[in-house]
Parts: structure tokens; C-alpha cells; sequence
């Protein structure tokens, strides 16, 4: 009878583990489904001027990122002041157009380069994307030069 048990026990577990299988086939890869983008950033600034840190974020088709859930950009420099340290989904620079459900965000922050040399701007942007099977959290951040001449 033990061994009898033990067999149950072993296709039970063989099958549970068959399902939890095919079950994360199934998912979706939440970095899939939107691209981040800091094209338009200025990468050289003069001593004492303005440039422009940009970043976007491009959902693909069947996704969007939610304006439920928090949007957070936080903004920090080397050698570089922003005009804004903490963003969210109200700062973004694209709105809704009438009609339109969902929009992809775009931030575009002016900083000060203070002194001649290598500056940093790093971000770290929180935010949740969405699509008909989930709504998932996601961190990304990032290290971008600015030299400052």
C-alpha cells in the first residue's frame, strides 16, 4: 500500500508540475509589450545653459501604460540641475486627443549644466504596463553622459 502512495504522490506532483508548465508558456513577457526610449536627450551642453533630458515610453499593439496605477520619474544629475526631480503621469508632454482611450507618455525635463566636465543624469522610471491578460509593475533606470564643455 505505501508503494501505491508513493506512485499517487509522484503523478501528482508530475502533473502539477505540468500544468504550472503550460501555464507559464502561456504568459506574457510584460517587457515585450513597450519600449523606452531617451532619444532627443542632449548629450553636450555649454557651462551655465540649458539642455533637455527626454524620455518616452512606446507601447505595442494590444498594450498601454495604465494612468490608474502610479507613474513615477525620479531625476537626479552630476554636474546637473533639473528643473524637475520628481515627475508623474500629469507631467507627461503628450495628452489625450479626444476620443483617444490610452496615451504613451513622454517626459521632457530642462537641466542646467553647472561646470565643465562629465556630467550624469540618471533616472529611475516606475510605471505599470497593461494588456488584456495583465497589468504588471515596471522598473527600469538609467546612466546617461552629458559632457558639459
Amino acid at each position: 500500500m505505501l508503494h501505491v502512495r508513493r506512485i499517487t504522490s509522484l503523478a501528482a506532483a508530475v502533473v502539477a508540475l505540468a500544468c504550472t508548465h503550460a501555464h507559464a508558456e502561456g504568459q506574457v513577457d510584460p517587457t515585450t509589450l513597450y519600449e523606452v526610449s531617451t532619444e532627443g536627450t542632449s548629450t553636450k551642453v555649454k557651462a551655465g545653459e540649458q539642455g533637455m533630458f527626454v524620455l518616452s515610453i512606446k507601447s505595442k499593439q494590444g498594450a498601454h501604460v495604465s494612468d490608474e496605477a502610479p507613474l513615477k520619474l525620479e531625476l537626479k544629475g552630476t554636474q546637473l540641475t533639473p528643473t524637475q526631480e520628481k515627475l508623474a503621469l500629469k507631467d507627461s508632454v503628450t495628452k489625450k486627443a479626444a476620443g483617444q482611450q490610452f496615451v504613451d507618455p513622454r517626459f521632457e525635463v530642462p537641466f542646467k549644466a553647472t561646470a565643465a566636465g562629465k556630467g550624469t543624469l540618471e533616472a529611475k522610471l516606475t510605471f505599470f504596463i497593461c494588456s488584456e491578460q495583465l497589468c504588471a509593475r515596471q522598473q527600469k533606470t538609467f546612466s546617461l553622459p552629458v559632457e558639459v564643455l
